[in-house]
C-alpha cells in the first residue's frame, strides 16, 4: 500500500506541473522541461532542479517533479542535492590552488607532504591522483564513519593492494585517488577536509549552502535520496548513507544556485560579482587534458572532461551515488553551462542535458551526442588472438576468449557476443532487449603488448591467459 501510495503521489505531482509549465507562454526554454518532464518519467527519477548559465548569470532555472515521493513536495531551485562525482571539480579547484600558491607541487610525490603513508601510496603525486592515472583500483563505501577523522584513517590505512597497476600506465577512473587528493589538501591546511573546502572554495564564491557535512545540510530545504528498479517505484533510501572518508570523491551537497556561480565564475576567468575569486592559473589547470581516455576523442582534465562537439570545446562531469545523480556541462569558448541535479541513485537527467546546451548554443535537436573517434582499421578475429585472456581490476574480472570462431566476452557468469568495430575496439552485446553495444577498447602497454580492456570508464590488466 505504501508503495502504491508513493508512486501515485509521485505520478499526481508530475502531471500537476506540466500544465503550469504551458501556462507560462512560449518560451525558448521550454523543450528543456518538456525533455526533463519525460525524462524523469522514463528514469523513475522524482525529481531534478536545472539551472542555465549564460555569460556571468542564470538565465533560466526551474524544477521538475517532487523532492520526496511521500510528501510531493516539488523540488524547488534552492533545494540541496548530493552530487556525487561532480564533486571532483571542487576537490581539485582546492588541491590546485594550494599547488599555486606553491604548497605543494602537482608533480612531487605527496609522500614529502604528507607523513606516515604506505610506499606505495606516498610516491603518487597529486597530477595522477587527480587525473586518474595513479593505477588504483575503484571503489566507493556508502556507509561509513561520520567524524572528521575518518578520512586519515581510512587512508593512512591504505595499502599496495589498494593498486591494479603501476602509477602512470593508464587512464582509468577511480575514487580513491580523489580520497588522497582530499587527505593531502587537509594536510597541507592543518584542518578537516570539510573546513578547507569551505574556507577555500564554497565561501568565496558565495556558495552560501554547500557543504560536506549532512548536519548542516539538513538545516536547509533538502531533497530526498531515491532508489528505484524496473518493477519498483521510487521509495525514500533510509538510512541516507554516509561516509566522511569518501566525502573528497563524491559527497558534496549542493543546489543549482550555487553550482551555477561556480561555473560562471570558471567561465569568466574567476571572476564574479565584480571579484576574482578562482585564480585563472587554477581554471586553465583543471581545463588542461593531462590523460588521455581510452577509446575516444576525450581527455581528462582535473575533475573534468574535455571533449568536442561540434567544434565546441566542452568540458563536463556526472555525478552518482546512493540516492542521487547530478551533471555539470560547460561550453566556456562560448560562456554556455548547463547544471541539473536529480534525487534517484545514478540519474545525470543526460537527455535533459543535451537538449540544453542545445537550446543554449542555438544547436538542432541531437547534435551535440557525443561521437567517438574515427577507426582507423577494422581488425578481424584472427588479428584479436593475442587478446584472449583475463583481466582484472581490484575484485573484479573478465575474460575474452574465442568460442565456435566468435569472439565472446566472459563478465561473471554472462558470456556476451562481441564483434571487432574498429582499431582495437570491441562492440560488445549484452543481450538486454534494445541495449546498444557498449564499447571496450583494448589498450596496448608500454612495450606494446597487450594489456588492458578498458570499459565503463575503468581499466582492467591482463592477468592471465
Amino acid at each position: 500500500m505504501r508503495v502504491a501510495r508513493s508512486l501515485s503521489i509521485l505520478c499526481l505531482a508530475l502531471i500537476a506541473l506540466v500544465p503550469a509549465a504551458a501556462q507560462r507562454g512560449a518560451s525558448r526554454f521550454d523543450p528543456i522541461v518538456e525533455t526533463a518532464h519525460r525524462e524523469l518519467a522514463q528514469a523513475r527519477t522524482p525529481g531534478a532542479a536545472i539551472a542555465l548559465v549564460e555569460g556571468d548569470r542564470v538565465v533560466f532555472e526551474t524544477g521538475v517533479g517532487v523532492a520526496d515521493v511521500e510528501t510531493a513536495t516539488p523540488v524547488k531551485p534552492e533545494m540541496l542535492f548530493r552530487l556525487g562525482s561532480t564533486t571532483k571539480m571542487f576537490t581539485a579547484t582546492a588541491l590546485v590552488g594550494l599547488a599555486e600558491e606553491k604548497q605543494i607541487s602537482l608533480d612531487a610525490p605527496i609522500g614529502e607532504i604528507v607523513r606516515s603513508l604506505d610506499p606505495a601510496l606516498a610516491r603518487l603525486t597529486p597530477n595522477q591522483l587527480l587525473s586518474h592515472t595513479a593505477g588504483l583500483s575503484d571503489g566507493a563505501q556508502m556507509f561509513g564513519r561520520h567524524d572528521d577523522d575518518a578520512l586519515g584513517a581510512e587512508i593512512r590505512g591504505m595499502k599496495a593492494a589498494a593498486f591494479f597497476t603501476e602509477p602512470g600506465a593508464v587512464h582509468s577512473y577511480a575514487n580513491p585517488g580523489y580520497w588522497i587528493a582530499g587527505f593531502v589538501a587537509e594536510q597541507i591546511a592543518g584542518k578537516p577536509f570539510a573546513d578547507v573546502m569551505q574556507e577555500r572554495v564554497f565561501s568565496p564564491l558565495g556558495m552560501s549552502r554547500s557543504t560536506f557535512r549532512p548536519t548542516l545540510a539538513m538545516t536547509y530545504p533538502l531533497a530526498q535520496g531515491h532508489d528505484a528498479t524496473a518493477s519498483t517505484p521510487p521509495s525514500v533510501i533510509r538510512p541516507a548513507a554516509d561516509n566522511v572518508a569518501n566525502w573528497p570523491a563524491g559527497s558534496m551537497f549542493s543546489n543549482v544556485h550555487d553550482l551555477s556561480r561556480y561555473v560562471a565564475a570558471f567561465m569568466n576567468g574567476g571572476r564574479i560579482d565584480g571579484r576574482q575569486v578562482l585564480s585563472p592559473a587554477v581554471i586553465a589547470r583543471l581545463s588542461t587534458p593531462h590523460a588521455a581516455i581510452p577509446g575516444g576523442a576525450s581527455s581528462y582534465g582535473y575533475g573534468l572532461t574535455i571533449g568536442e562537439r561540434r567544434g565546441i570545446r566542452i568540458l563536463q562531469h556526472g555525478g552518482s551515488r546512493s540516492g542521487y545523480g547530478s551533471t555539470v556541462i560547460m561550453a566556456p569558448d562560448r560562456r554556455a553551462a548547463v547544471v541539473i541535479v536529480a534525487n534517484r541513485t545514478g540519474s545525470g537527467m543526460q537527455d535533459t542535458a543535451q537538449r540544453a546546451m542545445e537550446v543554449l548554443l542555438d544547436l538542432p535537436a541531437g547534435s551535440v551526442e557525443a561521437q567517438p573517434a574515427p577507426a582507423r582499421t577494422v581488425a578481424t578475429v584472427h588479428d584479436l588472438r593475442a587478446w584472449v585472456g583475463r583481466y582484472a581490476q581490484g575484485g573484479g574480472s573478465m575474460e575474452i576468449a574465442i568460442k565456435d570462431g566468435h569472439l565472446v566476452c566472459r563478465v561473471g557468469t554472462r558470456e556476451l557476443r562481441a564483434t571487432p568495430s574498429g582499431d582495437l575496439r570491441l562492440a560488445v552485446i549484452s543481450g538486454d532487449s534494445g541495449d546498444p553495444p557498449a564499447t571496450w577498447t583494448l589498450v596496448p602497454d608500454r612495450d606494446g603488448k597487450p594489456g588492458y580492456v578498458f570499459r565503463g570508464g575503468r581499466a582492467f590488466k591482463r592477468v592471465g591467459p
